[in-house]
């Protein structure tokens, strides 16, 4: 069974090393606590290679599409955060063209600077063949709701690929305000993957649907990781809340995040976030993904291997969902 997981990660640290340390520590970045056994993430992250294909052979996985974890170019302004996000592309251009049947990619851009973000976006799409761009948080407490980033949407419409919003760490006055004076591993996690993340994820959507931007761009496709983010369970109370505050929208807060949101089940493997995800957005919108090397490729293929489906569900989830919005070619992977 062909199996593509596309919220999949690298890093490359030569790159990394450029980046302000200054600029890390404002964002958020703090040093995870390291697992009991085996390396840590970003230490398994650089690697593209026989070790990653040999985790993917064990799973099943035939496809990972990747984009860049920890520290970016979106860190940094000017004609460095530019230049930087180029060459964290080419790297993984360079990768896939090593394994062309097993990986794709999506861009890493310079969100400091809009504009020249649009044209590394074209370049990525177009040059380098990738799939998409993967756009981590907000960009110095903007959304991508903001006016500069307007080109950036229009171009996703024009280039037809998806626009995958990633969690991230909230602006520095909202994680003093919220996950301060806590036992400092707790906070860390709380304002992370144990909550925060996926909270800052769930609110760039809402503000994308609030703000009117999705009624501009109605062909714009986005895609959210984690079962959705947290917003599966909460669609129906959001109609229900906003109904009187959103005459200046052309659609409901529901409808318009079911026409033009795809989730993944990056790093979630419960069955029951994934029934309300499967409830509320339908097999159509849910696709497989792990969120290596953050989680176990084993984790995810023990997922797959227990939840029940008809097997042409399953086939869309493993892939058919996939292939359709990335335009991946099918004939690739095993």
């Amino acid at each position: 069974m062909r199996v593509v997981a596309l919220e999949e990660h690298f890093t490359v640290p030569a790159l990394v090393t450029r980046i302000d340390k200054a600029a890390i520590s404002a964002r958020g970045f703090r040093p995870r606590r390291l697992p009991p056994n085996g390396p840590s993430p970003m230490e398994v992250a650089p690697e593209i290679g026989p070790r990653r294909l040999a985790s993917m052979d064990e799973a099943g996985i035939s496809v990972q599409v990747l984009s860049n974890t920890g520290p970016g170019p979106d860190l940094v302004p000017g004609a460095d955060g530019v230049a930087l996000a180029r060459e964290m592309n080419d790297h993984l251009a360079a990768a896939i063209t090593r394994h062309p049947d097993r990986f794709a990619g999506f861009a890493v851009l310079p969100m400091l600077s809009p504009d020249a973000a649009v044209i590394e976006f074209r370049r990525a799409v177009k040059d380098l063949k990738f799939v998409g761009a993967l756009i981590n948080g907000t960009t110095e407490g903007r959304f991508l709701d903001h006016p500069s980033y307007d080109a950036l949407l229009a171009a996703a419409v024009e280039l037809d690929v998806p626009v995958y919003i990633h969690p991230h760490l909230a602006p520095e006055p909202v994680r003093t305000a919220y996950y301060s004076d806590l036992e400092p591993g707790a906070a860390r996690v709380l304002e992370a993957a144990g909550w925060g993340w996926h909270q800052e994820t769930a609110v760039h959507v809402l503000r994308l649907v609030l703000s009117g931007a999705l009624d501009r761009h109605p062909k714009l496709r986005l895609v959210i990781g984690h079962m959705g983010e947290m917003l599966p369970m909460m669609l129906a109370r959001a109609d229900e809340v906003f109904a009187l505050d959103t005459a200046h929208l052309k659609r409901s807060v529901s409808r318009t995040i079911l026409d033009q949101v795809w989730l993944t089940t990056s790093g979630i493997f419960t069955e029951p976030p994934f029934l309300a995800a499967l409830l509320t957005f339908g097999i159509d919108r849910i696709m497989f993904s792990v969120d290596y090397p953050y989680a176990q490729n084993a984790s995810g293929r023990a997922f797959l291997d227990r939840i029940a489906l008809a097997p042409a569900d399953l086939a869309k989830l493993t892939h058919g969902n996939a292939d359709a919005l990335l335009k991946l070619d099918a004939r690739t992977g095993s």
